[in-house]
């Protein structure tokens, strides 16, 4: 049920690209509703897997890689519009790959490894869609933040790179020095 309720967003996310690329004057008010549904979903997804106790890797990544590619598409979107900067799109793509082969691939844990600063900029990427489609429907005074908003985001996603890059390099030091360690404690035996 919650891997549905997941699949849902998914399956919206072409739209949300296709209706904040429009300049059609409708195409908010079904933006907005796209955007409704996906949040909706998106909060309830997670009670509803533990309350069924489904909750597990795969249904974990299946949620983050959706939320991913849902907000890419409306800032892709935007994008062909000219409300977002191109880089912010790229960049979220750039942190989830890199949480991603960080979580399975370095941390071996078989789920995603999080950070804090990445939770609050994975919130915070809806806002940008949300806030354009506000513009649209006729709150014209949003538009200032909406666009330093995103700026922000550019800023944070870089940060959150940056630290998940420090986080992984320290970790293989780490790592190294307690296999060499390991290999001289063997050779005094």
């Amino acid at each position: 049920m919650a891997n549905a309720l997941t699949a849902v967003r998914l399956l919206l996310a072409l739209p949300l690209a296709i209706l904040l690329a429009s300049k059609d004057e409708r195409a908010p008010y079904a933006a907005a509703a796209a955007m409704v549904i996906a949040i909706v979903t998106d909060l309830i997804d997670g009670p509803v897997a533990r309350r069924r106790r489904t909750t597990g890797a795969f249904g974990g990544t299946f949620d983050h890689a959706t939320d991913c590619v849902f907000v890419v598409s409306g800032l892709v979107g935007g994008v062909l519009r000219g409300v977002f900067p191109w880089l912010l799109p790229v960049l979220v793509v750039a942190a989830f790959t890199q949480y991603t082969v960080d979580s399975y691939w370095f941390h071996r844990q078989g789920g995603l490894h999080g950070s804090r600063l990445g939770r609050y900029n994975g919130i915070l990427y809806f806002f940008p869609l949300c806030g354009d489609t506000l513009v649209r429907l006729g709150l014209a005074f949003l538009r200032p933040a909406v666009a330093a908003l995103c700026w922000v985001l550019v800023l944070s996603t870089c940060i959150s790179i940056g630290e998940r890059f420090m986080l992984a390099r320290q970790a293989r030091q780490t790592d190294r020095a307690s296999r060499a360690e390991g290999t001289a404690d063997r050779s005094r035996r």
